[in-house]
């Protein structure tokens, strides 16, 4: 089922856009993060630790995706 297949790889590659604006978000976080200590301001620290609990959260969805890919590439359908 080519359409199976086209429609996870479109799903990968938006998941993967998002992926990569959540570690330019992460990145800049921790750029402006640079000269405070944790628990300083508990604001920032808290938006720091969401923004890195949905950065691994993510991740771990946008690879499974990725395998979901991956095997339908290896396993085309009967």
């Amino acid at each position: 089922m080519p359409e199976d297949r086209a429609r996870a790889v479109k799903k990968f590659v938006s998941d993967f856009i998002v992926e990569i604006a959540l570690v330019v978000a992460v990145a800049v976080y921790l750029l402006m993060a640079q000269g405070q200590s944790v628990g300083e301001n508990l604001t920032f620290t808290m938006v720091g630790a969401g923004l890195m609990a949905i950065a691994t959260f993510w991740t771990l969805h946008t690879a499974r995706k990725g395998l979901e890919v991956i095997a339908l590439r290896l396993h085309p359908s009967k």
